[in-house]
């Protein structure tokens, strides 16, 4: 029987719609506290280079009024590192990141860049922090997030989505075929295996029924679902189709 699967919601977008005005609201602390109460097993939060959503004084909000574990995306800089041996979050989740993108656009070359990586992520290993590369499906990066020591690979599931919403079927249903197979390799080499980008309510369910995934991580669409249905709703009604795929 599978594991249950934890719902990660990532709150980036609330601090978007707040930082558009200048304003002190809305609150990504208070939105990841009635996304707990809603069922979130974790908060997720991108600290970007330029701080176009997420702030430094957000993660220490967030470090110190949550129960549940807070995943702190980032890139692999220094500048990050420091912030994040700071903030000691439950995890650390690496992602590319570049000035220009809208949104995470791929996963992260672990392969390229491992012996780097390796002691970037020793050092936050070493503070207790769990580690999570985000990449695709390619087992050669799954391979080189197991040989640099992260705990968790989160598999980039943009592509599957994007395949889904422009019907492209046949190629979708290849994409999220890649997505099993990657997730069955992360976990024979003892990776724990989370996934995430993109996802909505109609293209959750096959992800979430692949049994070696532990954990989702869904934001965008969450937040603009609540615009309609309120975000605890929108957060019950991911939960319940997650729960209905296992």
């Amino acid at each position: 029987m599978p594991h249950p699967i934890r719902l990660g919601v990532n709150i980036d977008h609330v601090a978007t719609l707040r930082n558009a005005r200048g304003t002190a609201y809305p609150s990504p602390l208070r939105a990841a506290k009635l996304a707990e109460a809603a069922g979130a097993q974790g908060i997720t939060a991108h600290l970007r280079e330029d701080r176009r959503h997420i702030r430094d004084a957000d993660m220490a909000e967030l470090k110190a009024g949550l129960r549940i574990p807070l995943n702190f995306e980032m890139a692999p800089t220094d500048e990050m590192a420091r912030i994040a041996l700071a903030t000691r979050p439950h995890a650390c989740c690496l992602v590319p990141e570049r000035r220009e993108e809208v949104t995470t656009e791929g996963g992260l070359d672990v392969a390229t860049d491992a012996a780097r990586l390796t002691d970037y992520v020793g050092a936050l290993a070493q503070a207790g922090i769990r580690v999570s590369m985000f990449i695709g499906h390619d087992p050669a990066q799954i391979e080189a997030s197991a040989a640099v020591g992260a705990q968790v690979v989160e598999l980039h599931t943009g592509r599957y989505c994007d395949l889904h919403y422009e019907g492209r079927f046949a190629e979708r249903d290849l994409e999220l075929d890649a997505l099993r197979a990657g997730a069955a390799y992360a976990r024979s080499l003892g990776l724990e295996v989370h996934a995430g980008h993109g996802l909505t309510f109609e293209t959750v369910a096959p992800v979430a029924a692949i049994p070696e995934i532990r954990e989702l991580n869904i934001g965008h669409f969450l937040i603009a679902e609540a615009v309609f249905l309120g975000l605890k709703d929108a957060i019950i009604q991911m939960r319940a189709l997650m729960d209905t795929a296992r």
